[in-house]
């Protein structure tokens, strides 16, 4: 044990000779110009790495393996990019294959979208799916493909495009982000959801459409308590802009789950759009305290419609308890109280960051959801009252028309945008490290987005990804939305058996 403890202490002042050699090497060759001394200081350099690591206890296998281990961490490091660009296939790559990602890219560029040679998936791999075409092709009569929002308790009805911006935050994406999105929405003429954390300034910059989201901190209409104050409510809600408000109760990625914002990222910008002390943590609870259950969620709608000027008002979730869900439906009948909109996000649905068993093991997988409640509202003789809005990995014209025929009637894109914007999909967006510029608060890196470019590659996705919903649509003989039904989609179950979506979801809600 002694001998450890000599040997140890020895090596530490060999090591603070080897440092303080390299530093004076490289001081000597500053001062006279001379490559000379960066030679005889690279061995010494090299014994320093070594050194360090050797006599260092939190990593064994730098302990062990000074040299190779080191090799083993950068390795480690450039793992995913390596794995993107040199060995992804097109159809590998999570949460968005390399084919996904490319039809976002081409669109928002206005590039050529077209793919050579055959199809690349398998068609006798259980779980493909495929649509049914017409030999008869429809025109459709109109390609504004846009859905009116508000039942008759609302006075303000909304024309709300069939894709609109997913709910993302100021301080989850950057100034550029935001504005840059809300350009392109107001050049496209759809629709862009602030995320939960306020109407900043940067998501009015464009002159887009808003919906505004009203997250459990309630922020941009809280008190210094943190509860909701109706007169603040009123007050941003009757802004022009603001052309619908929805409730958010649960997110796929992370549903059940709240969140904290660190008193390090709560700058005074961010303080003030969402009604808190600057500089101080601010937690999101995993639950509302306006309401507690069912009946409470109709009131709460009821009291926004209200202090909004009759705007339509709806709310968000990711279905866990089936019965929960109908003991709302119950609630509505109960009231006579009726959300204008609910939006559907599915258990696969995106987040900056989010606990691993959230992300992969919570929530409802969003056609399932959709089905489910769509089913249920029309049982219960709901369904004309309320529109449904979906949200879970939105990107081409077949995920809307997927969504469409279980029962949607608009789907947002968040993930689709962002890409649309430049994202690259590097997985860094709880680092703040976002190396295009998106998801970070660091000003070296959203400077990078050009907004004055960026807005018309959002504005192009959408366009046109509508066009290909409008050609899809055609093709298939659907004249119009309400004539996506889901008999004509189909999923191979194994390699001889294939089922239409109609009997898939809505058998299995009927059973």
């Amino acid at each position: 044990m002694e001998n450890q403890k000599i040997t140890k202490v020895i090596g530490k002042i060999l090591l603070w000779l080897a440092l303080t050699g390299t530093l004076a090497l490289i001081i000597a060759a500053f001062y006279q110009a001379s490559s000379f001394y960066l030679l005889i200081a690279l061995p010494l350099i090299l014994i320093t790495a070594i050194g360090y690591d050797r006599f260092q206890s939190k990593h064994a296998v730098l302990r062990n393996y000074p040299v190779v281990g080191r090799l083993r961490y950068f390795f480690e490091a450039i793992r995913p990019e390596m794995r993107q660009y040199f060995f992804e296939s097109d159809l590998d790559g999570k949460p968005f294959n390399r084919r996904q990602r490319s039809i976002v890219y081409q669109r928002a560029k206005n590039e050529r979208e077209t793919v050579a040679f055959g199809m690349q998936v398998d068609p006798y791999q259980q779980g493909y799916e495929w649509v049914s075409h017409s030999i008869y092709p429809k025109k459709l009569s109109g390609t504004d493909l846009r859905v009116m929002v508000g039942n008759h308790q609302c006075s303000q009805p909304y024309s709300l495009s069939i894709l609109n911006i997913g709910a993302m935050s100021f301080g989850a994406l950057s100034r550029t982000a935001i504005m840059a999105l809300n350009h392109g929405a107001k050049l496209n003429g759809f629709a862009h959801n602030t995320g939960e954390g306020g109407i900043s300034p940067h998501h009015v910059k464009g002159g887009a459409d808003l919906i505004w989201q009203i997250g459990t901190g309630y922020f941009g209409c809280r008190d210094s308590e943190g509860n909701f104050d109706p007169a603040l409510f009123q007050k941003n809600s009757r802004r022009s802009y603001v052309k619908m408000i929805e409730i958010k109760l649960s997110q796929g990625a992370k549903p059940g789950h709240g969140g904290i914002l660190p008193a390090a990222k709560n700058t005074a910008e961010i303080a003030e759009i969402r009604s808190v002390q600057p500089g101080t943590t601010v937690i999101s609870p995993p639950a509302h305290s306006t309401f507690n259950d069912a009946t409470g969620l109709m009131h709460f709608v009821a009291q926004l419609r209200e202090l909004s000027e009759g705007k339509p008002v709806g709310f968000k979730l990711c279905i866990g308890s089936k019965q929960e869900f109908l003991d709302i439906c119950t609630a509505m009948l109960a009231t006579g109280i009726c959300p204008d909109f609910i939006t559907i996000d599915g258990a696969e649905g995106g987040t900056g960051a989010a606990p691993l068993e959230y992300t992969d093991y919570v929530g409802m997988p969003l056609l399932d959801a959709l089905a489910f409640v769509s089913s249920s509202l029309t049982k219960l003789g709901l369904r004309k009252q309320v529109k449904i809005l979906a949200s879970g990995k939105i990107i081409t014209g077949f995920d809307i028309m997927k969504a469409m025929s279980l029962g949607a009637d608009a789907c947002y894109s968040a993930r689709g945008m962002m890409m649309a914007l430049g994202c690259i999909q590097a997985l860094k967006c709880d680092s703040g490290k976002c190396p295009v510029g998106i998801a970070t608060q660091d000003k070296s890196l959203y400077k990078g987005i050009d907004v004055t470019d960026k807005k018309h590659r959002v504005a192009n996705f959408h366009k046109n990804t509508l066009h290909a919903t409008a050609e899809l649509m055609e093709a298939c003989g659907f004249g119009s939305l309400e004539g996506i039904r889901p008999e004509h989609f189909h999923r191979r179950i194994d390699t001889t058996r294939t089922m239409n979506f109609k009997d898939i979801y809505f058998g299995a809600v009927a059973g």
